[in-house]
């Protein structure tokens, strides 16, 4: 059974910086890939980045290119999410997801209910 498990939620403030993490279990292959959506108050799911594990191939969502950065530590099977320049619009529940199939951001945030695994979200909060 694939799990997920992330942590490093906060408050941190407008222009700040913040690291997210995400450790996997449960696979048996390197063909997967791992990836973060987010949710805020009233507001859609919306996808925010991907990696590819099998050859580290990455996507971001449009919203957060340029400001947010995904990685890997394999000896770790945890995964990293480097967010920089935070805005209010950052705010939001982020959530580690872990799919063989849904390999782009906007896929992952929208088949949320049929991905191999995803955690309970860790919340960040972006202040003034």
């Amino acid at each position: 059974q694939v799990k997920v498990v992330e942590s490093g939620g906060g408050s941190v403030p407008a222009g700040g910086s913040l690291t997210l993490s995400c450790e996997v279990s449960g696979y048996t292959d390197s063909d997967y890939c791992m990836g973060w959506f987010r949710q805020a108050p009233g507001k859609e799911r919306e996808g925010v980045a991907v990696i590819d594990n099998d050859d580290g191939t990455t996507y971001y969502a449009d919203s957060v290119k340029g400001r947010v950065t995904i990685s890997r530590d394999h000896a770790k099977n945890t995964y990293y999410l480097r967010m920089e320049n935070l805005t209010f619009g950052d705010t939001a529940m982020y959530y580690c997801a872990a799919d063989t199939h849904a390999c782009h951001p906007s896929a992952m945030a929208e088949y949320v209910g049929r991905l191999d695994a995803w955690g309970q979200g860790t919340q960040v909060t972006v202040s003034s």
